[in-house]
This record gives C-alpha cells, sequence and structure tokens, in this order.
C-alpha cells in the first residue's frame, strides 16, 4: 500500500470511533436554543430537556455560556418561576 493510500484509509474512521462520535446535537446547544427563545426557560425545563441536576444547568450557563461562548444571561421572576434568556433586553 502506498504512503498515500494509508494516510487517507487512517482517515476514515473506525465503526467504533464513528459510534463514539459526539451527537450532531449537544446539551449545551439545546439549552442555548431553549434561553434563546423569546419565552425563555425555566430552570425545571432546563433539567427536564438535558437530564442535568438544577447546579449542572446553572454551572453550564455560568461557565459554557456566559464565559466562553461570551453570552449574556438574563433572569426575571414571572409568577414565582425564574426565567432565563439570552440576548434580550427584559421589559420593565
Amino acid at each position: 500500500m502506498s504512503k498515500s493510500k494509508r494516510r487517507i484509509a487512517n482517515e476514515i474512521p473506525t465503526a467504533t470511533e464513528a459510534a463514539a462520535a459526539p451527537p450532531a446535537t449537544t446539551k449545551i446547544a439545546m439549552v442555548v436554543s431553549l434561553l434563546s427563545r423569546p419565552e425563555g426557560a425555566s430552570l425545571d425545563m432546563l433539567v427536564r430537556s438535558t437530564g442535568w441536576q438544577t447546579h449542572s444547568v446553572r454551572g453550564a450557563m455560568a461557565g459554557a455560556i456566559k464565559k466562553k461562548m461570551g453570552l449574556t444571561v438574563t433572569s426575571e421572576k414571572v409568577d414565582g418561576v425564574r426565567i432565563y434568556r439570552i440576548g434580550q433586553e427584559l421589559a420593565a
């Protein structure tokens, strides 16, 4: 086998590598999508959609979304439930 054929063969993932690949839609992307909606998302909604615990959702918002992605997460209390949103100013 020539060098170029070996290199191409090495670039094709095996079945186990393909199965271990991350999903096309990550949980962080799911959280960002929910927070980007005009109505935002409650903590309970984020917990149910990701399967994470509450402290993990809050940590993802603070770390991955705020610090790493540089997005602004705002919150307000509506009818006793805290609603989180991304990139939208809240009406006073």
